[in-house]
């Protein structure tokens, strides 16, 4: 008996020792590691290549109808004498003409607006000839670069090297060993705000310089 009672002893510790194992060995694994996160930024400037006008029609009738059948036709006129550029149409209204008094409606009001976008060298001519076409108002031109994507991808780029010089920084500072990246994200995107510069001399525009700037958050791991 007394045998018996050793030998489930011997056993019940066995099993304690067994589950208690596993339990160390768990919590080694998890220990937290050491971290780095940075905010990194990067920029890359150009010259924008392409130019957008914009060019309003307006007409009166004495009807809406009518008025708008005439702005119609003076807004593809337009955009027709537009060639070689990119055109939309946009901004269509029609409103009534009134009196002195604002009583008495003496006719109506067709309004929209017909944007141009081209290649910079070649915008000298697309004012003459929208207003030739019947535009009787120009605003712009605002200035944009064509590979803006492939530019906002090397400023992305240009920020990552960023985050790592800072996290190195850190890392040397804290006495530790920069890792690998463990987690990495995107910042919002920053496009320059459209440029805007007098119409009445296009042929002589300087559209100057553009940034376009990207940022990340990296998070490295540090021994």
């Amino acid at each position: 008996m007394k045998i018996a009672i050793a030998a489930l002893v011997l056993f019940a510790a066995a099993a304690i020792a067994g589950v208690a194992q596993p339990h160390f060995a768990h919590s080694a694994d998890t220990a937290t590691p050491k971290t780095i996160t940075v905010a990194g930024s990067g920029s890359v400037e150009t010259v924008p290549d392409r130019a957008t006008f914009f060019f309003t029609v307006t007409t009166n009738a004495d009807s809406a109808k009518a008025a708008l059948a005439k702005n119609n036709t003076t807004a593809d006129a337009v955009a027709a004498a537009l060639k070689g550029a990119k055109t939309q149409t946009s901004n269509l209204s029609i409103n009534p003409r009134f009196d002195d008094s604002g009583v008495a409606i003496l006719g109506y009001t067709a309004s929209q607006t017909v944007s141009a976008d081209a290649d910079l060298a070649k915008i000298g001519g697309l004012i003459d000839a929208a207003v030739a076409a019947g535009a009787n108002g120009v605003s712009g031109p605002s200035f944009s670069a064509s590979d803006r994507e492939k530019l906002y991808r090397d400023a992305l780029k240009n920020a990552v090297a960023d985050a790592r010089t800072k996290a190195q920084a850190l890392a040397q500072a804290s006495g530790l060993t920069l890792g690998d990246i463990k987690s990495i994200s995107e910042g919002q995107a920053s496009y320059p705000q459209p440029m805007f510069a007098a119409a009445d001399k296009a042929s002589s525009i300087d559209p100057g310089t553009q940034t376009i700037e990207a940022s990340v958050t990296v998070t490295y791991t540090a021994v």
